[in-house]
């Protein structure tokens, strides 16, 4: 069997990692980055932990703080119009995964003809051309994109968040410093973790698994498992705090050579037409889907659940793939999280958009890569049954 394996090229990670930035540039041969980063980290003075160490090794930057919660085709439009006329050489993603995501966009659109729009490098298609190298710097444990060679990107003509993949969407470096988590408030800490937990678990049970994705997205879950609880009870714990950063980027890398799967089909669309977190909205779907697709790779479910540490190593399958689902609907209500009727979305919108959603879920790709494959009928079922929780 061949398999290939993409990854940064330098990953430097542990407490205190920010302040290696200069370092990391040197050793890439770059000196002229734009931050790309979103208003609250500029207006808490957050980013400041990037641009200190930048400013004393006497590195000229810009910043690009114009980003939004659900990164648009229309702001990865400002954001190129930035770049034009710099002498940039580099662009560095500093946040949660949206500004990760809208540096990853930025240099793959500023790589095309004049006139592409984002939607022209939307999976099937491959973006593989990247204009400037992007080095990301995660301030949450979750998403994974400082190892991924994905973006997501929403459509504002048609309200689709669209997968963007290739190698133009790949981090030349990331530096992944998990106390820069410790401000993370609850809810973010509880919707990120899910996020990487989601990542692993579809990771390991995607029709495109392969024993390297594996072995990252199983050790993954051994470092989220025990740890999401405890990092949504007690922030300032540096251990738990530091497994979840690490769990995220393995998870990153595992899906990232693998694949998400029918959560993440279905996530985007929630996200695009009711501006619900990306995270949350995975929580909101992972039991009823994990429960959907259980029995097409009973195995693989069950080793996630003794991976996560909630099933016995000698635990037979079915026994274990059932206690996964408990804990997944324990989790959520440990931490919280709402279904879309307790969010407070309409009823009526909701029930409305379900063709639409259902097929821009099997439009993404991802749907397909689940081991119980769905029709639109199907999916839009498992949105009524998480709408009821």
């Amino acid at each position: 069997m061949i398999t290939s394996f993409v990854s940064p090229r330098l990953l430097v990670m542990g407490g205190g990692s920010i302040g290696q930035a200069a370092s990391v540039l040197a050793q890439l041969g770059l000196s002229r980055p734009l931050v790309v980063t979103d208003p609250w980290m500029v207006s808490s003075g957050t980013v400041e932990k990037l641009l200190a160490p930048l400013k004393a090794a006497g590195i000229s930057y810009g910043v690009f703080s114009d980003t939004v919660p659900d990164p648009t085709d229309t702001v990865i439009a400002t954001g190129v119009a930035a770049m034009q006329g710099r002498d940039y050489d580099c662009l560095i993603g500093f946040g949660g995964g949206s500004p990760m995501d809208t540096a990853k966009a930025m240099t793959i659109l500023a790589a095309a003809p004049a006139g592409a729009k984002m939607r022209d490098f939307k999976v099937p298609a491959q973006a593989n051309k990247a204009a400037l190298p992007v080095i990301c710097i995660p301030t949450t444990a979750g998403t994974g994109s400082e190892a991924t060679r994905f973006t997501v990107i929403t459509d504002t003509e048609t309200d689709e968040k669209m997968l963007i993949a290739g190698l133009g969407a790949l981090p030349l470096a990331a530096i992944v410093d998990y106390e820069l988590t410790f401000s993370v408030p609850p809810r973010t800490t509880a919707d990120t973790g899910i996020d990487s937990l989601t990542h692993a678990l579809e990771a390991l049970v995607s029709r495109r698994a392969n024993p390297e994705s594996d072995e990252y997205a199983l050790r993954a879950m051994r470092l989220i498992g025990p740890n999401l609880r405890t990092v949504y009870h007690d922030p300032k714990n540096a251990a738990a705090r530091e497994a979840m950063m690490k769990g995220a980027t393995l998870a990153g890398l595992a899906f990232s050579n693998s694949s998400v799967a029918l959560v993440h089909g279905m996530s985007r669309p929630i996200g695009a037409h009711f501006h619900v977190p990306h995270g949350l909205s995975n929580a909101m779907l992972l039991p009823a889907v994990t429960a959907y697709s259980l029995n097409a790779a009973l195995p693989r479910y069950a080793e996630a659940a003794r991976a996560i540490g909630v099933a016995g190593r000698d635990e037979g399958d079915q026994s274990a793939g059932a206690k996964l689902l408990e804990e997944l609907s324990a989790l959520n209500r440990e931490l919280a999280v709402p279904t879309p009727a307790a969010y407070g979305i309409d009823p009526a919108k909701w029930n409305g958009r379900l063709p639409t959603m259902a097929a821009q879920a099997l439009a993404s790709g991802s749907p397909a890569n689940n081991p119980a494959v769905p029709d639109a009928e199907a999916i839009m079922a498992l949105y009524r049954r998480a709408w009821q929780g």
